[in-house]
């Protein structure tokens, strides 16, 4: 048996060219990054420009009040993993959280807030990596802001759905997102978030150097109108998802204390390709991890639409992110059986190839109901507390999936760009949905939820710790060749975004699929894991699965012992890609069909 050879026919072409490429689940965002490439701009320019509008037509699934995660790999300089997750708040304790009479972080109202750290993410990348003005950058999303931009359907129907909470509770987002008492459908305006960038432009004025007025804007986000007013707004009780009122904890200083940062990666070998992700602050060494136990098995076992391929790949997941919910937090973060210095040697330890061997006989020809995670040296595994058997898939195409009282499964939205210098950058900005919290009149925009990742148990690795970063699912990739950007690619979709990329890496390093093509062939995800966000259920040997996998590859997984749902035939994910040949400099890119508003673009 070999390798699935992948389809001739895909739903778009594999775009190639040699001056710029951009890949978002948004085409509007696409062409706005494009847009900055024809100015003369680079990568960084056009990320920028693309991730703010991003803010506007995709609020469901992103927004100012939220978190970004980006990996930035330059052209004769290091890659670095771009940090816009914000901590918890200093009043955002595990003993205030039970004291309100709560076990669970709230999916939905300010007391799941982080301090936001996507703008500040973005100016960064301006400052550091950028060349052109922020004002020239901003001014798409000005306009759109002040004149209108297009919706797509899957906001109103999110509007439809937390309607009775607006209305009931969180008024100030019944007046922006239901005027007239029904949901904004086609088209929308935010002049208020219009007059924020505006006014935080002022505030470089007179600045020395593009630099220093980038940075004057920094200062202003973090200690001007912005942070006050947000504080202010969100200290009033308002409902949270648990069906009680909370006031929020995040205060002005909060917003003052943080600053986004730039980290080295976490990386592996694999197939000839250097793979780089975030910390394990996030999930991405998720990615690694499944990637070290995947690469002892043939060519033939890692083929996603094989029996054998599917029910490995399934299995090696299941183990990686019961390491994630063991070990993985934030690095500053110590705990009982450890300390903040032992966190490099843990990841070091979960991405050697010796500990992958070990982990590698876990998988047999039978589903694991729950993974177990391994044993590290010097550590002891939390054990992530028994939870909810969940009764629906997890969210499909990236999409978030809504309950009435705000709490939301899935997010987000992803970009790609690769410039005609060969700079490269993958982004996954998220958080500050319109369903989080209670809308913020004066600002345009509302606050995130993160802090749902963290658990109120002072022994967990990723416990909700004043100052610390909540595990965050955001994980973008970068992949190196002999140490030279050669793609960014990444995805939407809470705990499935790793899942996805390792289908396609598989599909691309090893079957030789071209980007789209791996897009667009069939998926799978398991769901035999804790859910990072509320209310934290899991679904014992679960796995979801595009029916066009085939009758056979389901059946198969299905006499192994998993649980299988049938998720449809275009359901699972939002992947979108650019890469660079070395050799000869072109450039290509890809987005996936489903959802019907991801593209490419480029020449």
């Amino acid at each position: 048996m070999t390798y699935t050879p992948p389809a001739e026919f895909t739903t778009r072409p594999d775009l190639r060219g040699s001056f710029g490429m951009v890949a978002s689940t948004h085409w509007l965002a696409s062409s706005v990054g494009q847009a900055v490439l024809e100015q003369g701009g680079n990568a960084y320019d056009a990320a920028v420009a693309t991730g703010f509008v991003l803010h506007l037509v995709e609020p469901h699934l992103n927004g100012p009040g939220g978190d970004m995660v980006g990996i930035a790999a330059p052209v004769g300089g290091p890659a670095r993993v771009l940090c816009g997750q914000g901590p918890a708040p200093a009043g955002a304790t595990i003993e205030h959280y039970r004291s309100e009479g709560l076990d669970l972080v709230p999916g939905a109202g300010g007391l799941a807030a982080a301090v936001p750290g996507a703008v500040d993410a973005w100016l960064l990348l301006a400052r550091d990596h950028g060349t052109m003005e922020l004002a020239d950058l901003w001014a798409y999303t000005i306009d759109y802001a002040e004149r209108g931009y297009p919706l797509v359907s899957r906001v109103a129907g999110t509007i439809g759905t937390v309607a009775e909470l607006f209305t009931e509770s969180w008024t100030s987002s019944a007046d922006f997102w239901l005027p007239g008492g029904q949901p904004v459908v086609r088209s929308h305006r935010n002049p208020a978030y219009a007059d924020v960038l505006r006014r935080l432009l002022a505030a470089g004025q007179g600045a020395a150097s593009r630099e220093d007025r980038i940075e004057a804007v920094r200062t202003e986000w973090a200690q001007g109108f912005v942070a006050e007013e947000a504080a202010a707004f969100l200290a009033e009780p308002h409902r949270h998802s648990d069906g009680h009122d909370h006031a929020a904890v995040i205060t002005a200083a909060d917003f003052a204390g943080f600053g986004a940062g730039w980290e080295t990666p976490a990386s592996i070998e694999f197939r000839g390709h250097t793979v780089l992700k975030s910390g394990q602050w996030g999930q991405g060494p998720v990615l690694l991890q499944a990637l070290r136990l995947l690469d002892g098995f043939t060519d033939d076992e890692l083929d996603p639409q094989q029996p054998a391929g599917a029910h490995t790949i399934l299995e090696a997941l299941k183990l990686a992110m019961a390491d994630r919910d063991a070990y993985y937090g934030d690095p500053g973060t110590a705990v009982d059986h450890g300390t903040a210095g032992d966190r490099d040697a843990l990841l070091q330890q979960l991405l050697s190839t010796e500990y992958a061997d070990r982990r590698r006989r876990e998988i047999t020809d039978r589903a694991i109901e729950q993974a177990l995670p391994g044993r590290v040296d010097g550590w002891d595994p939390y054990p992530v507390p028994v939870l909810l058997e969940s009764a629906t898939a997890a969210a499909g195409v990236g999409e978030p999936t809504v309950r009435p009282t705000g709490e939301t499964r899935g997010d987000t939205c992803h970009l790609d760009i690769v410039d005609r210098w060969g700079n490269m950058i993958s982004a996954t900005p998220s958080g500050g949905w319109l369903q989080s919290s209670p809308h913020i009149p004066s600002l345009g925009f509302c606050l995130g939820t993160r802090l749902q990742m963290t658990w109120l148990d002072p022994a967990s690795p990723s416990a909700l710790t004043p100052g610390r970063r909540p595990r965050t699912t955001l994980t973008p990739t970068v992949l190196l060749t002999d140490g030279v950007p050669t793609s960014a690619l990444g995805s939407p979709g809470g705990d499935q975004q790793d899942q996805w990329q390792l289908s396609y890496l598989l599909r691309t390093l090893v079957g030789g699929y071209s980007g789209q093509q791996a897009i667009d062939a069939p998926s799978l995800h398991t769901t035999a894991l804790a859910g990072s966000f509320w209310p934290r259920t899991q679904t014992p040997a679960g796995a979801v699965v595009e029916d066009r996998l085939g009758a056979d590859v389901i059946g198969d997984l299905e006499r192994r012992g998993h649980r299988v749902t049938r998720a449809g035939d275009w359901a699972l994910g939002r992947l979108s890609s650019v890469s660079r040949d070395p050799r000869t400099g072109e450039l290509t890119a890809a987005a996936n069909p489903r959802g019907a508003q991801g593209y490419a673009v480029g020449r």
